[in-house]
């Protein structure tokens, strides 16, 4: 499975995605920031699409690995599903492999290659006792290097990391560590490059080289100077590059020479406090994820704003012949114009946010010692663009799967932002890094001085020595200047302190989550068990009023079986008996109480009723009907036989 809001990239094939196919020209890019891709008449556009379960990649997010387990899963962050697991401070990756028996240039395996808006660092298991699941550490060789996560999967390197050579279109790679203030220089030795064809390489361009200084979110297969995220330097004419924009700048160089590379950067400046969206704050957004059994980071990649993008428009870009050099590919037919109409569907200016600079800051380049002059100065600042509440609350609004670890967008810096050495390499061109200490050709003490047209451009930077007169040796003038810049070699481990303090900080910021989440858990537990109390004490309240009014029924029914109407006549022996007591005067029964049955009777008027069925038949008689009493004497005399005597 993969974490949610990540895709596996396409399968690695033996034919390289688009790049630029001479190096003549400058990539030009859409207003997207897409790199177009030369496509034949009628050719069905490409996308991207979820790459089959048995293709085999590289890449971390691919579910068809035929590495390791084949899967990449979302590492388990119980404590009792790590347990397992090895504690590593140094990646078991990468793998080496050679591309020819022999060869000194490998392809790496047991790594995730960023791609695809993902990118990967190592990442390891923590000790029992710590509350995040993993922390950030290092692979081989743990120094200044070409980064093995951040290049493009189709460049070659040596084991030590310097070395990096090309295959088809320009690839380009970022080093492992980014400048993020301060001056700093390293060298570039170009092994292969200036047009050089290499071994039986039949390409008309031949190789060449691209040396600069580019931000997170420059492109790995386009070469430095593409758009306004990178600044480079060209080896055929030695313009100087960027937004896709060559400018005359230096002089030319090939194979053998040796390139020196100069940024300086202002301090970095503090967060807003006041202002707890200013990019400027530190916050990581990364999931720990399963890599073929190596413990990764996957983030997701800082996007290029529409603000940058707008600026690859072309429509005010002037048209001169000595920095637009015409291609050497004449089948490409004729070039798009670089002053024509602007785009439809251009964005609002009105809408868009200022981009900041980074005021005073300058990047540099030397050919074989020769200061080459200030090519770049207030260069873009590399922090995010601020994003309004609006667009803030819309995009926490986004609907998650619960349960889910989904990627989010990262607006504040996370630590890895800055500047990095940007390498471009065109077909089979090769280079190799020096960062220091140790330079083949040392820069001046103060390369800034030199810049301003102030200082030596002397590359000793060895003081002048002093005749003692005790000793008659040689003693270095204290009143030298002292040199202003370091080498890059110094950042590595700057940068990976930089790393684990944010390891701990993050660590402590998760003790805090998690003692706050178990006083909520707590809390909550706590209050569910009085609900639970209370709701077992109203229901035993509710039994008893139940049982109280059931037995107050029965009560009330027993009241009523003994004197109501149905109310039982007790006969000898203490026996009930449910019959009702008639009334004499309506019935012709009358019940004697020492007696247990007592025989019905006529009554003493006899009525038509008398003539009938005896049985449960009503008197005639009825006190409040006179002329039935003179009827039943008549009816009496003429019974008796005695006559009847004249009135």
């Amino acid at each position: 499975m993969h974490a949610q809001g990540s895709s596996p990239p396409p399968p690695e094939t033996e034919t390289p995605p688009p790049a630029i196919s001479s190096p003549d020209l400058p990539a030009i890019s859409q207003p997207n920031g897409n790199v177009p891709a030369a496509a034949p008449s009628g050719a069905v556009p490409r996308k991207r699409k979820r790459a089959p379960a048995t293709a085999s990649s590289p890449a971390p997010s691919d579910v068809g690995s035929n590495a390791g387990n084949g899967t990449t899963d979302l590492l388990a962050t119980s404590r009792a599903d790590l347990s397992s697991r090895p504690i590593l401070t140094i990646s078991r990756g990468p793998v080496f492999v050679a591309v020819t028996e022999g060869s000194e240039w490998f392809k790496t395996d047991m790594v995730g290659v960023n791609r695809v808006g993902y990118r990967y660092i190592p990442a390891g298991i923590n000790p029992p006792g710590f509350s995040s699941p993993c922390r950030t550490i290092e692979s081989n060789p743990t120094a200044f290097r070409v980064s093995w996560e951040d290049r493009s999967p189709f460049l070659k390197v040596t084991k030590d990391g310097l070395g990096i050579a090309g295959s088809k279109g320009f690839r380009s790679a970022r080093c492992n560590a980014p400048i993020r203030e301060g001056r700093w220089y390293m060298e570039v030795k170009i092994l292969h490059g200036g047009g050089e064809h290499v071994g039986e390489e039949t390409t008309r361009e031949g190789s060449h080289v691209r040396v600069g200084w580019g931000r997170r979110e420059a492109h790995l297969n386009a070469p430095v100077g593409l758009d306004g995220y990178s600044y480079g330097l060209r080896d055929k004419t030695g313009d100087k590059v960027t937004l896709s924009r060559p400018r005359p700048y230096g002089k030319p160089f090939g194979t053998g020479d040796t390139i020196g590379m100069y940024i300086s950067l202002p301090t970095r400046r503090e967060p807003n406090k006041k202002d707890p969206n200013d990019p400027a704050h530190l916050k990581r957004e990364r999931i720990p994820i399963d890599l073929k059994g190596q413990e990764v980071f996957e983030i997701l990649e800082y996007p290029q704003c529409k603000e940058m993008t707008t600026l690859m428009d072309y429509s005010g870009k002037a048209t001169n012949s000595a920095s637009v050099p015409s291609s050497s590919k004449k089948a490409a037919g004729k070039l798009p114009e670089r002053s024509g109409p602007a785009p439809s569907g251009k964005p609002n200016a009105t809408n868009l946010r200022p981009l900041p600079i980074l005021a005073g800051s300058r990047i540099a380049f030397f050919v074989n010692g020769e200061c080459q002059g200030t090519a770049f100065q207030d260069i873009y600042d590399y922090l995010p663009l601020h994003q309004s509440d609006n667009v803030r609350k819309a995009k926490e609004k986004k609907r998650t799967r619960e349960g889910v670890k989904e990627h989010r967008e990262n607006p504040f810096d996370d630590g890895t932002l800055g500047y990095y050495p940007f390498i471009s390499l065109f077909n089979d061109a090769s280079i190799r890094l020096n960062p220091g200490p140790d330079f083949e050709f040392p820069p001046p003490p103060d390369i800034d001085a030199v810049l301003d047209g102030k200082g030596s451009t002397s590359t000793d930077t060895s003081p002048p020595m002093e005749i003692s007169d005790d000793q008659n040796t040689q003693l270095p003038n204290p009143s030298e200047q002292p040199r202003t810049w370091r080498p890059a070699s110094e950042r590595y481990p700057e940068f990976m302190a930089e790393e684990w303090a944010m390891d701990a900080l993050e660590e402590e910021q998760a003790k805090a989550e998690s003692l706050k989440q178990a006083a909520a858990d707590k809390l909550e537990d706590d209050k569910r068990k009085q609900r639970e109390k209370r709701k077992q004490q109203a229901e035993a309240r509710k039994r008893q009023r139940k049982a109280a009014a059931e037995q107050t029924a029965n009560a009330a029914l027993a009241e009523d079986d003994r004197f109501g109407p149905g109310a039982m006549l007790y006969g000898g022996g203490g026996a009930v008996y449910n019959q009702p007591s008639p009334s004499p005067l309506r019935h012709a029964t009358a019940y004697d109480p020492g007696d247990e049955f007592v025989e019905q009777e006529h009554s003493p008027a006899p009525t038509v009723a008398s003539y009938g069925e005896f049985a449960g038949n009503h008197s005639g008689y009825n006190s409040e009907n006179p002329d039935m009493d003179v009827d039943q004497d008549i009816e009496a005399l003429l019974a008796s036989g005695e006559p009847r005597t004249p009135a």
